[in-house]
């Protein structure tokens, strides 16, 4: 019996509700799990258009403009047009945003130990060279 996508699927619940309620916890319960890839994005890159920030986490522009702009209502980035060329608008983090960065790296490395609590170095490894497998056209 094939079951892939329904166990994936029950891994990403599991993940979602993680993620939200440590958010709570952690009194940013205003974001949701969604905002996670903006923010590695933003912390990784500095700043990015949103052309940029769509490609890089796989979702398309007017989804990651309706994630920026809640984003940008609870103040971690903010819109910035570009010096060189008025044409380009730059995503940054703010103060608030930095100040971020350290739950959630602590939210991300709780949730890698829970995913991963029941497996091998090894297991772990042929687990993701797997699913990247599937995802490749």
């Amino acid at each position: 019996m094939k079951q892939m996508l329904s166990l994936i699927s029950k891994i990403y619940q599991k993940g979602n509700s993680f993620i939200t309620e440590k958010l709570k916890q952690n009194e940013a319960g205003e974001l949701v799990p969604s905002h996670g890839d903006i923010l590695a994005a933003l912390y990784i890159n500095g700043k990015m258009t949103m052309k940029d920030i769509a490609q890089k986490i796989h979702r398309t522009k007017p989804t990651v403009t309706v994630l920026v702009d809640k984003l940008e209502k609870s103040g971690y980035v903010k819109r910035e047009t570009s010096n060189k060329d008025n044409r380009y608008t730059y995503i940054v983090l703010t103060e608030k945003g930095s100040e971020f960065k350290p739950v959630f790296e602590k939210i991300s490395s709780e949730l890698n130990e829970l995913l991963y609590k029941n497996l091998s170095e090894r297991e772990s490894i042929i687990l993701e060279e797997l699913l990247n497998k599937v995802l490749k056209e």
